[in-house]
């Protein structure tokens, strides 16, 4: 029994003995708490969403995945009430985790010490951003701490764009936002900026599964943040997401023209279709073939089982 519970315990602090590729959790772990994902991975373990899937995803609402997810029983995976660097720019790519805890002096002393004998360099909030690849979003728990829980400033911004192309999703805070507002192609979503430094917190890991205010966030999941908040998808949905959203999108497209035209009434546009306005939506899809976000193959296979 008690060996049992050191084992769980463990797992849950993200401590493995034997890793030397990573912080403090390895591959093997990862995958087997993302075996729902069957496609290519990261050499970390962490689910390799392709870039076509995340290029997609750009213009899909937070409503739209919002409700995808909800459908297939993933009720936990939205936070909102963010400060926005640029409200108006999205952010899209692999999470990429860090935990951070408030620091214990000894604690401290050993991370400290493990992390150097594993090659890490500089102070504790560069190392997640030294293992960023093209695509990642630094996904950073924080634990709500603005004042002295700045995670980055613009220097350690500009890594990051430059590791990764993209941008960071912190339960935390960060400084220097006027240096940040000018990394072009760079986004900030985090709880607040403060001009203090980081002081007394610690990194307990990387790649390990975090909690963003209400959400659970795994290694790999697809950050989806906007205006509206930040949602984080399971690998192994992200695909799904993307096309029922367009054919969300696309059935919204075709209702608000049929509805200015006065074709069809709202009742008969926002209820179930009939045979009718199913066949009207076909013939338009074949006149208006740029409208089409997908592939008419895909959309042919999501709509061939599809109750209207």
């Amino acid at each position: 029994m008690k060996k049992l519970l050191f084992l769980t315990a463990i797992i849950i602090l993200g401590f493995n003995p034997d890793t030397s590729s990573q912080f403090f959790n390895t591959s093997e772990e990862l995958i087997y708490y993302t075996q729902e994902w069957e496609g290519e991975r990261f050499e970390d373990g962490r689910p390799k969403v392709p870039a076509e899937i995340l290029e997609r995803l750009k213009k899909v609402s937070i409503e739209e995945a919002w409700g995808v997810l909800r459908s297939k029983g993933y009720h936990t995976q939205f936070d909102g009430n963010w400060v926005i660097i640029h409200e108006e720019k999205a952010i899209v790519g692999r999470a990429l985790t860090a935990r951070y805890m408030p620091k214990r002096v000894e604690i401290m002393d050993r991370l400290t010490e493990k992390g150097q004998d594993l090659g890490r360099m500089g102070a504790m909030n560069s190392w997640p951003i030294d293992a960023l690849q093209m695509g990642d979003v630094y996904v950073a728990d924080g634990f709500g701490k603005v004042l002295n829980g700045t995670l980055i400033g613009d220097n350690l911004g500009n890594a990051i764009y430059a590791n990764s192309g993209n941008g960071v999703v912190f339960d935390g805070g960060s400084r220097d936002l006027e240096g940040l507002s000018k990394i072009e192609g760079f986004n900030a979503f985090v709880k607040g900026f403060d001009p203090s430094y980081l002081k007394e917190s610690m990194l307990m890991g990387i790649n390990v599964p975090i909690r963003i205010g209400r959400a659970t966030v795994f290694p790999g999941d697809v950050v989806l943040a906007k205006k509206t908040g930040v949602l984080f998808i399971p690998a192994h949905l992200a695909e799904e997401v993307v096309v029922r959203s367009e054919f969300i999108m696309l059935r919204d497209i075709f209702g608000i023209e049929m509805l200015k035209k006065g074709v069809y009434t709202p009742g008969q546009i926002d209820g179930r279709w009939s045979d009718d306005i199913k066949e009207a939506f076909l013939k338009w899809v074949e006149n208006n073939p740029d409208e089409l976000p997908m592939t008419r193959e895909e959309l042919d296979a999501y709509m061939k089982d599809r109750t209207w």
